[in-house]
């Protein structure tokens, strides 16, 4: 028994240690009281197995305040992951590798690298995300500037972005809603439900360049946020939110939006001036969508999410999103053996 706990211990370290996309999903067991029961059902003696594809991506746009419509986005040509995700002992892992790029994808485009992990921990009551974001390469999607078929965008592939923080949410119907159901299957809602939700951040988001991000191509229309080649942007945000799903004989919809005051710190560094400081108070928004099927055994849906953050400066707005696209489909199996050992058990069994 030692030496089998040992093995898996070891397997999941060493994968852990070598992958560029990793998820851990820790899950606490909880006796539900009897509302709970009406609405969620667990499944406490199962182990999951399920391929993904998923892409994540961080992208940011510069907008001209006088003008709204005028925005400069840049976002990163990361391929989609594939992998596969686990849970047993009572703990969630997915492990994913990115699919390399074709050639056409890259002259388009360009390439860019990244650093991407993640941590998160949902609870009947409360979830949190912990992350770590590293981009670099990017290319220019101006609205207002078409690009040719077959054209290459504008590419810049000096361009660094660093995206960190922490997001925690509270339910407060969590004996009737569960995110669970509809984002990592471990648990199964059996009737339509929602709640209100809160939602508060601290995220740190930074773009530099070795020039100027926007540069003299757009130095007529930005003015002199178009020299500005670094941008650092500290967040704190609190936004109130809700959510709902709706069932239909194992098929789910859910949608959950969260919008909230944000307390901004910023620093931005012009290529010819030294760094500048402000302090604002901006927007913070939260978004959800999920759909599938979440039965007994068979599980697999869609699901999308989305962390936005913007800042003012001088005449421009700066907006970050750190986002999630995901396919999944998996099978529940009954426990058996060392199946039957929960995370917290392995220590006792080792030592």
């Amino acid at each position: 028994m030692k030496k089998v706990l040992i093995i898996l211990f070891v397997f999941f370290y060493t994968a852990l240690s070598a992958q560029d996309d990793i998820v851990v999903t820790k899950y606490p067991r909880s006796a539900g009281d009897s509302l709970r029961a009406n609405y969620i059902k667990p499944f406490p003696d199962h182990f999951f197995l399920w391929p993904v594809i998923k892409q994540r991506k961080l992208a940011f746009e510069l907008e001209r305040i006088t003008d709204g419509d005028r925005r400069v986005a840049f976002e990163s040509n990361k391929p989609y992951s594939f992998g596969v995700g686990l849970y047993v002992f009572e703990l969630a892992l997915e492990l994913a590798f990115a699919v390399p790029l074709d050639e056409q994808s890259k002259y388009i485009y360009g390439e860019s690298s990244a650093r991407d992990i993640q941590l998160n921990v949902l609870g009947k009551k409360w979830g949190s995300d912990l992350y770590y974001q590293k981009y670099s390469g990017f290319y220019i999607n101006d609205g207002a500037r078409k690009v040719a078929s077959g054209t290459p965008f504008p590419q810049r592939p000096d361009i660094t972005t660093r995206n960190y923080g922490v997001s925690i949410n509270y339910t407060f119907n969590y004996n009737k809603f569960s995110f669970r159901s509809a984002y990592n299957y471990i648990e199964r809602q059996l009737r339509s439900s929602g709640s209100f939700l809160l939602v508060s951040s601290l995220n740190s988001f930074r773009a530099a360049a070795d020039s100027a991000l926007l540069g003299q191509t757009y130095q007529s229309e930005f003015g002199i946020d178009s020299k500005i080649k670094s941008i650092q942007v500290t967040s704190l945000s609190l936004a109130p939110g809700y959510t709902y799903s709706l069932i239909y004989k194992g098929f789910f919809l859910n949608g959950a939006l969260a919008v909230g005051p944000s307390h901004n710190w910023i620093t931005y560094t012009p290529d010819d001036a030294k760094p500048k400081h402000d302090i604002r108070f901006n927007a913070y928004v939260s978004a959800r969508i999920g759909l599938g099927y979440n039965g007994d055994y068979i599980f697999g849906g869609i699901s999308f999410m989305s962390q936005a953050n913007t800042a003012k400066f001088e005449t421009a707005r700066l907006s970050s999103a750190n986002n999630l696209f995901k396919i999944l489909i998996g099978y529940r199996f009954r426990e058996f053996g060392v199946l039957k050992k929960r995370v917290w058990d392995i220590p006792k069994h080792l030592f």
